[in-house]
Formats: structure tokens, sequence, C-alpha cells
């Protein structure tokens, strides 16, 4: 898709404009729904652990730190928020879903990492892209707000808000709603996929490869390493440690991307990230869980 997106932009068909306007669509519409979807649709009170919940809180801050902290080793300033943000985001609510579904034939513990990681995912990318944009973002009262005002008003935290509401309501679901939603979030990931490659610039992209390279790195193969462990030391078993490697080890989502060109960045960085991790993935993970399946842990 991202392939394709590239192409089509070399076509009168999408063009910059019609680029940026999808990107936004994803963003501000899909990619929430998307969300409110997978959370609606779980069964807290059954698969509720607050020790999984604060653990995923926790690895993903201290994920988030180490990056922050990386991000001040470049000299490009207006690249610290992106390199931040392409290195901690998982594919989650994408990747998750379709891993526990085809492994497990149910996506139950996945709810605990929406809860656990996203939220904070999102909260912490809106204050970097905000405090530490393109522009300079000055640690003013003006900056500051806009940031709070960011965090509230952010469609995907509302689409998480909403559909932790809505499963804990448990407030049911009719039929043709039901499917609505379903198609509806299902334009996420195609439509984001393609909006990424309509902007990618290979010349740019060639001129961030060591940052990228970087938060591949750590994104896919580091963060695993260091944190995975220590679930396992937990107790995570089955489909709960398939889930916390899917919040460790996925490739960047492409909502890192979205969410960097509404707020004015360039994307280049982030889009690079999101295209390498996706396709090296593809043998990381791979691996990952096979070493899982070796120790019997899976």
């Amino acid at each position: 898709m991202m392939v394709l997106g590239y192409f089509l932009h070399r076509t009168p068909l999408l063009d910059d404009n019609f680029a940026n306007k999808l990107n936004n669509f994803v963003f501000k519409a899909a990619l929430p729904v998307q969300l409110f979807k997978n959370l609606a649709e779980s069964d807290f009170y059954t698969v509720w652990d607050g020790s999984m919940v604060l653990f995923c809180f926790v690895v993903s801050l201290a994920s988030i730190l180490i990056m922050l902290g990386l991000s001040f080793t470049l000299r490009d300033r207006s690249l610290r928020a992106e390199f931040t943000q392409a290195g901690y985001r998982s594919s989650q609510a994408l990747m998750g879903a379709a891993l526990l579904e085809n492994i497990y034939g149910t996506t139950g513990p996945l709810a605990l990492i929406l809860i656990g990681a996203v939220p904070l995912y999102n909260v912490a990318a809106v204050t970097m892209l905000t405090l530490m944009g393109p522009e300079g973002g000055r640690l003013d009262r003006k900056t500051i707000l806009k940031a709070l005002k960011g965090i509230v008003t952010n469609p995907i935290i509302l689409g998480i808000v909403v559909g932790l509401l809505w499963a804990l309501l448990e407030i049911p679901q009719p039929v043709i709603f039901r499917r609505a939603v379903e198609e509806f979030s299902a334009t996420a990931t195609p439509l984001g996929l393609i909006a990424l490659g309509a902007s990618i610039d290979l010349k740019k992209a060639v001129g961030c490869l060591k940052p990228t390279l970087v938060c591949s790195t750590f994104k896919l193969v580091v963060f695993v390493a260091l944190f995975l462990p220590l679930a396992i030391l937990l107790g995570c078993r089955g489909e709960l440690l398939v889930a916390m490697l899917v919040m460790l080890g996925s490739p960047t989502t492409v909502s890192c991307f979205s969410m960097a060109r509404s707020m004015g960045h360039e994307g280049v960085l982030t889009s690079s990230t999101v295209m390498l991790t996706t396709i090296f993935s593809a043998f990381t993970f791979t691996g990952w869980l096979y070493l899982l399946k070796c120790f019997g842990l899976v």
C-alpha cells in the first residue's frame, strides 16, 4: 500500500493537496474509530489485570524517556520529536489484533495494552510534537496551553475514551451500527499507508538514514530485549505474552506519521521509520515468536 501511494503520487490522481487531506481523514476519523472498535468490543471484566496495565504504562514511559534522551544527540532539533515518537509507538490496534486473532482466536489481552500504553503514547506525542515543533516551540504559557488543548482534543485519545466507556457500561451495538463501524475502521490502515507512501521523498529519506536506522533498531530489537524478559518474570505467558511482544516489538504505527503531519512536522523521518520497521518486522517479529515458542512460553 505504501508503494502504491508512492507511485500514485506521480500521477494526477494523488497530488500533495489530496495526500494531506487523506492524512487528515485518517488521523481525525478513521484511526479514532478503529481504536473505538477494538476497545468497545473488549470484555474488560473478564480480561482485566491491573498489574499488567501498570506494567504496560511503566514500560511505555521508560521507552519514551529513552528515545527522548537519545533525541538530544540529533543536531537537527526539528527532528527530535519525530525521532522520539517513531521510536516508541507500536502498531497495537492493527498488528496486535491481527496476530492475536490468528494465533489464539481472540483479542482479549489487547485491551490491557490499549489502556496501559496507547493513551500515554498519544499524550506524550502531542506534548513533544507541540513543544519540540519545527518552529522551535518555546516553553511559554501559549505553547503549554496549545499542548494541553491538543491532548484534550486529540481524536485518537477521544476514540479511546469513548470506546473504553462503551465497553465498561456494556452498551449494546445494533448490527447496522457494528457493521458500519467495522467497515469504516477498516479504511484506517490502507488509506494511512497510501497517504504515507505519497509523502515519501526518497532523497530526503536518505538524508536522515542514520536516525531512521537507530529508531528502527530500538523499535524492533532493543526494547524487546530489555523489557520482554521482565514480562516473563512477572508470569506473562501465551496470548498475554504475545500482546506484550506486540507492544514492544511491532513496527511503528502509521498513526505516527498522520499525527506528525497534522501537527506541522515534515514527517520524512517518521515515514522512513514506518517503512523500514514494517519491512524488517517480518523477520524480527517472527524471530521473537520462534524464540518464545522454543522456550515453551507461547
